[in-house]
């Protein structure tokens, strides 16, 4: 019995591809569209194993968009971090890269969406962040959490069909 609880801790510290969140890779995956290689409004929603041993079980999910025309991608996400430097839980910031490692695991596409179906959900998806109602809050359990954001964004804007991996824990919690 010692020898399985010895193997499965020894397995638990040494199963995180990286354990330094500063040397993790944050690079594209080459997943995305360019900006300058698809003129078309593109709607993108995003998710990778969470950071270390999380990623056993729970998934950090994303939004990109990108209206018609635009040079680069808006991403939205939830990140505790920002909550504990007393500021909003909703990052946003703009890239060419929006399919990038989420420190160090591989992103999948959850939806992608393009053309004027894009253009007309766009407006849409920015008033449902813009009323996010858990702004100044964060919890992994039960949420809200960056999972509570996406899943929030999908409940407001039905159009989307949005549907999260089981392993999007504190989705529930935006219903």
């Amino acid at each position: 019995m010692k020898f399985f609880t010895l193997m499965f801790v020894v397995l638990f510290l040494t199963a995180c591809s990286n354990n330094n969140w500063r040397t993790a890779s944050r690079e594209p995956a080459g997943i995305a569209t360019l900006p300058k290689e698809d003129s078309r409004a593109i709607i993108e929603f995003y998710a990778a194993d969470a950071f270390s041993w999380r990623g056993w079980f729970a998934v950090h999910p994303w939004i990109a968009i990108k209206e018609a025309q635009a040079s680069q991608y808006s991403v939205y996400e939830v990140t505790g971090w920002q909550v504990k430097r007393g500021l909003s839980a909703v990052r946003h910031y703009q890239t060419t890269t929006p399919d990038r490692y989420w420190f160090g695991s591989k992103p999948e596409l959850l939806l992608s969406i393009k053309g004027e179906r894009a253009a007309m959900l766009i407006p849409k998806i920015q008033a449902a962040i813009a009323l996010y109602p858990w702004t100044n809050e964060y919890s992994i359990l039960p949420g809200p959490n960056s999972n509570t954001f996406v899943a929030w964004v999908g409940l407001q804007v039905p159009e989307l069909e949005l549907a999260l991996p089981f392993s999007a824990i504190g989705s529930g919690y935006a219903e």
